[in-house]
């Protein structure tokens, strides 16, 4: 079993008409033992950027604390908001400098660019080879449930309540087929005025 699997995780981030969101399961697991059912990997960097760390969850956390003091140091410094693309950049590089013993976390980045109001999302690997995308971005335990239902579902220029119903079923639908990941998601809808965050109920076996 791959060590990136060893918790279980699925994680989705999708792009719509000036909106966009991520939405992550709720299981920390440790193989098939089920140790909590309120554990997202999805957290907020920035007004309108989330970052999910899907992977060892232990990894998560460090990446999550160092990539957070990065983005403290650089709006300090430069004195302005971090935008989604430099976030991810910075991301990158972070994961990049441990090459030879990588952070077993698949990041997906998901936010908005406040000054033109478009969306971006993005994923990487371990090692911080980044793909951005026009459409929609997976990563977790069960990327090809995901990738099935998302190419599926997902259609250009969806407004928020669209992109909403969209990537709810697919991630519902998904991990109703992975036996690590699962026991109820969160979906975080990003809007130029607003974030909304929704809890998803589903089958808990």
């Amino acid at each position: 079993m791959s060590i990136l699997s060893y918790n279980g995780s699925a994680v989705i981030a999708m792009a719509g008409d000036h909106c966009a969101a991520i939405a992550s399961d709720l299981r920390f697991g440790v193989n098939l033992q089920t140790v909590s059912m309120d554990f997202s990997k999805v957290q907020q960097l920035g007004p309108r950027i989330f970052v999910g760390f899907p992977g060892l969850v232990t990894d998560n956390q460090t990446v999550f604390q160092r990539l957070q003091f990065r983005k403290n140091v650089y709006e300090l410094r430069e004195n302005k908001s971090v935008k989604p693309q430099i976030l991810t950049t910075m991301l990158a590089n972070l994961l990049y400098e441990r090459r030879f013993g990588p952070y077993f976390v698949e990041p997906v980045v998901a936010g908005i660019d406040q000054t033109t109001e478009k969306p971006y999302v993005a994923s990487m690997d371990l090692i911080g080879c980044v793909m951005e995308s026009d459409d929609f971005v997976v990563s977790g335990t069960c990327t090809e449930q995901m990738y099935g239902m998302c190419e599926t579902l997902w259609e250009e220029n969806m407004k928020p309540n669209q992109l909403f119903e969209c990537i709810s079923q697919c991630i519902l639908n998904a991990v109703d087929r992975d036996c690590l990941s699962g026991w109820g998601a969160r979906v975080y809808l990003i809007e130029p005025e607003q974030v909304s965050i929704s809890d998803l109920k589903m089958r808990m076996d």
